[in-house]
């Protein structure tokens, strides 16, 4: 993959913030847009916008079958059995909600079990508290190796016969752990549970094959995969679904309304309601267009190179604390000595450089980690060497300010 012709696509990245070169490692609370994806949704916009399922007339029809080549593109994306377990929705945080409360009042009777990891972010927690207090169920936790790893060890032993869901991350936004899902996939079902994933941090990165995995559910948000924000996709296996309740009510999703009682519509359509995000829909489509282009494969393999570059600079920098396991996912969470992680990303701010700094939606794993907040890198596709030399020296002059004494 060549990044120079890349970065050419990126119009976000031709700037200067604060009077540098922009240094965008922010990757994974947002991913920046190629043009074809702005270009395809201006394009909607511009020439066929229209309400989808609704209108014989040309624009509408011409919306109708961008929004649905879109939902066939993503199912060939992550291999879905059928074009009907792919529900569009907000993002993965809505599609995570919906499982909880559609699937998870379904089938969790109180006593049960629903296991998750200490990882996981705040949406692939909060969601299974609430059905565990609904249902009087338990909420247990998978224990982590000191390196924010899962050993098939403590996950045998975390699953067992009161487990009827077992929640968690593909990829951890903090640490970059990369679980094995397939293999967890194979212990819930030994013991007749329900697997619920958040890809969020792993279907922009890598190739993923839902039936190979064997997920009962499997959600992720476009704006981590370059493309926009407000849409993501809940996959579900189909016999799943069908029985599911929808969350949410009116528009397309009915079948029939009668003054007192009404009926539902067919997948994917019933988890659906009111207009859906159609210009997001193609822009996505569009997203994946690009990624398959250049090939999940190549993007893995080129992060794992800028993951392990930085790595080795990063262990360079006087005070640095690295979180996590060596073998990681594109992100390094982080925190210098004496240094607020707040302090230290407005420092690399004023020098053009975009860092996160926060809790990351994961107290629960700040807390497992012994800190209130990190600061965290993310690589992508458009992030070079380069890039990660900038960052380095920063790190330094930030450590070096802080550590003056006037």
């Amino acid at each position: 993959m060549n990044v120079e012709d890349i970065r050419k696509d990126f119009p976000i990245l031709d700037q200067q913030v604060n009077g540098k070169e922009l240094v965008y490692l922010d990757t994974s609370a947002t991913s920046q847009t190629p043009a074809p994806v702005i270009d395809a949704m201006t394009a909607y916009y511009k020439e066929y916008n229209s309400n989808v399922h609704r209108g014989v007339h040309t624009l509408g029809t011409k919306a109708t079958d961008g929004y649905e080549k879109a939902r066939m593109k993503v199912r060939s994306f992550i291999n879905a059995k059928r074009y009907e377990e792919i529900i569009f929705t907000r993002g993965t945080t809505a599609a995570i909600n919906l499982v909880a409360r559609s699937f998870g009042d379904m089938v969790i009777e109180p006593g049960d079990e629903i296991v998750v990891t200490e990882m996981e972010h705040h949406a692939n927690i909060v969601p299974w508290q609430e059905l565990a207090k609904r249902r009087q169920a338990e909420l247990k936790f998978i224990p982590m190796e000191a390196d924010g790893t899962l050993t098939m060890e403590n996950v045998k032993a975390a699953i067992g016969e009161k487990t009827k869901i077992v929640a968690i991350t593909h990829v951890s936004n903090v640490l970059g752990t990369i679980n094995d899902i397939k293999e967890i996939a194979k212990v819930a079902r030994k013991n007749d549970a329900y697997i619920s994933v958040d890809g969020a941090q792993a279907v922009p990165h890598m190739s993923v094959d839902v039936q190979d995995l064997d997920v009962d559910f499997y959600a992720f948000s476009g704006h981590k995969m370059l493309g926009p924000t407000g849409i993501g996709v809940l996959y579900g296996k189909s016999e799943l679904l069908d029985d599911m309740e929808p969350i949410e009510y009116g528009g397309d999703m009915i079948d029939f309304v009668d003054l007192r009682t009404s009926t539902w519509t067919d997948l994917p359509v019933k988890f659906e309601a009111g207009t859906p995000m159609i210009a997001e829909a193609i822009g996505l489509a569009h997203a994946i267009n690009y990624i398959e282009e250049i090939g999940p494969q190549a993007i893995l393999e080129y992060e794992q190179e800028l993951v392990n570059y930085a790595l080795e600079r990063m262990r360079t920098v006087e005070g640095i604390e690295i979180y996590g396991p060596d073998k990681r996912a594109g992100l390094i969470t982080f925190n210098l000595t004496d240094v607020h992680p707040h302090d230290l990303a407005t420092a690399l701010d004023s020098e053009g450089i975009a860092v996160r700094a926060g809790h990351h939606c994961a107290q629960p794993l700040m807390k497992w980690l012994g800190v209130s907040s990190t600061a965290r890198a993310s690589f992508y596709i458009y992030n070079t060497k380069e890039e990660i030399d900038v960052f380095i020296e920063g790190l330094k002059r930030t450590k070096e300010f802080f550590s003056y004494e006037f």
